[in-house]
């Protein structure tokens, strides 16, 4: 089973960037899909990015699209999702997961995933 830790988070204004890592431990990620979620205070946790274990797809909740991109490493056993043009509505911790069986459909959605990281936390100020 994968262990994930998440990095990278802290404060940045309005319209800024940041970029977060997800590393793996414990076993390679290269055969696992990986998706990002948030949750901000007071709100049930939401989907954000997702790539699959080829790379070769991508997929992003609507308010990420043109906005983020999620990444991956193999080699470096990581998965990375930038951050840009940063509102305050994205201040939220950030999560990185991983899941063997996902197939179309099941990218932004949470049980599909069975490894979670403990979270970063991405603050936006005005």
């Amino acid at each position: 089973q994968v262990q994930l830790v998440e990095s990278g988070g802290g404060l940045v204004r309005a319209g800024g960037s940041l970029r977060l890592s997800c590393a793996g431990s414990g076993s390679t990620i290269s055969s696992y899909a990986m998706g990002w979620f948030r949750q901000a205070p007071g709100k049930e946790r939401e989907f954000v990015a997702a790539i699959s274990w080829s790379g070769g797809s991508t997929y992003y909740a609507d308010s990420a699209k043109g906005r983020f991109t999620i990444s991956r490493d193999n080699a470096k056993n990581t998965v990375f999702l930038q951050l840009n043009s940063q509102e305050p509505e994205d201040t939220a911790v950030y999560y990185c997961a991983a899941g063997d069986m996902l197939g179309y459909g099941d990218y932004e959605m949470e049980p599909p995933y069975d490894s979670w990281g403990q979270g970063t936390q991405v603050t936006v100020s005005s």
